[in-house]
Order: structure tokens, then sequence, then C-alpha cells
């Protein structure tokens, strides 16, 4: 544990926070992309399946629970709240998520550290997580419609990864027994540099204190 991997745990959670605090607050789940959010939940069901077999530290499973129960509940909140989801834009939110998950998987078979059924899974979450937001992210590009909680959601979703690699680089130098995973690091660069877009415009709104609107 340091600052920049308990930085990014608190970011994440941050985002979680946020975007919950949408929907139970204001009953709204408007500029989210149901579709990444199915994505999230698919990440974190195929990571932790050691949850309950390989225990880290009470700290591990606390957040592994957080993440695993939070992600299936905002789904939860999106396809059947009687509320929530007449907020849905679902004439938006078009894009073939499915069509990210069988790549995924087909690289996580090929491409893994150790070919086992949990590795492979773990692989296959981590590929999927690198591109889990670009149905957000094309959502947001098509309404034109960004409001501050989504858009915070989004900034924090993406700061947390970045805090990640700044915990790994520091980890390379300070730890001697780290060692640096080609997987991991690849699919967390991939993963940041599809946010770097949007950091530029959440920033330059921020900046001029105006509403933040992405590009088509």
């Amino acid at each position: 544990m340091n600052i920049f991997r308990l930085a990014g745990d608190m970011t994440h959670l941050m985002s979680i926070v946020v975007l919950l605090l949408k929907m139970h607050t204001i009953k709204s789940c408007a500029g989210i992309s149901l579709k990444t959010q199915e994505l999230y939940a698919l990440v974190f069901i195929t990571r932790y399946l050691d949850i309950f077999t390989d225990f880290v530290s009470l700290y591990n499973t606390v957040m592994k629970i957080f993440f695993l129960g939070t992600s299936i509940s905002i789904v939860w909140y999106m396809r059947y709240h009687k509320v929530v989801k007449q907020s849905y834009d679902k004439d938006h939110d078009t894009f073939r998520h499915y069509f990210l998950i069988l790549p995924c998987f087909l690289l996580a078979l090929i491409i893994n550290d150790e070919f086992t059924f949990r590795e492979v899974l773990w692989t296959f979450s981590l590929y999927l997580e690198a591109v889990a937001i670009i149905p957000q992210l094309v959502l947001l590009q098509r309404t034109k419609n960004i409001d501050n909680l989504t858009g915070n959601y989004v900034f924090f979703l993406g700061a947390y990864r970045g805090l990640y690699i700044l915990n790994w680089i520091y980890r390379y130098f300070t730890d001697s027994h780290y060692r640096r995973k080609g997987i991991t690091w690849t699919s967390g660069i991939v993963q940041t540099l599809l946010y770097a877009d949007f950091f530029y415009y959440y920033i330059r709104s921020w900046r001029r204190n105006e509403r933040l609107n992405l590009p088509a």
C-alpha cells in the first residue's frame, strides 16, 4: 500500500458514490451508459472469483465486495427501478458492447500469464476494463448534455486508473519484490489513454466555469 494506490482506490470509490448519489437522490441515470455499467459488472464478476478463497487483507476483501455489489446494483437500478429506468437514454446508448467482450476473451485465451480457468478470466477482466468506458464516452459525445454529476463520475473513474499507473511506477522503483506485469501495465495505459480527450474538455470547462460539452 502507498499513497498512490490509496488515492486510486478512494477515487474509484468516489466515482461509484457519485453515480449512486445521482440515482438515489435525483432518481436519474441520464447521461449514464447501461452498456458500460454492464461491462464493469462483468469485469468485477470475472476478476473477483477468489473473493472467498484467497484472503489477502480485510481491506482487500471489503473493497472487492463493495465494487462487486455496487456494480450489480447500478445495473439493477438502470434496468428495473421504476423511476430511474425512465431517465435512461437508450436511443443514444447504442454502442454494441458485446463486440468488446468476445475479442477481449479471445485475447485472454492467447495472451495470459498462466493458462488456467481463473487466470484467463482475470486477464479477460483486465482487457475488458481497459475498453469498458467506450460506450460511456460515445454516449456523452452523442447527447451533448453532460450534467455535473455525470462529468464528475467519468473524471473520477479515469483519475483512478491514472493514479494506479503512478502506483505501479512507484512500486517498481521502491519495492524490490515487485515485478512489472506487462498485461496489467498495458491494459492500464490503454484505459487511461481513452480518457485523454475527455480529461482535456473536462478541465477546460472547469477552468472556464462552463458546461461540459464533448465534440462529435
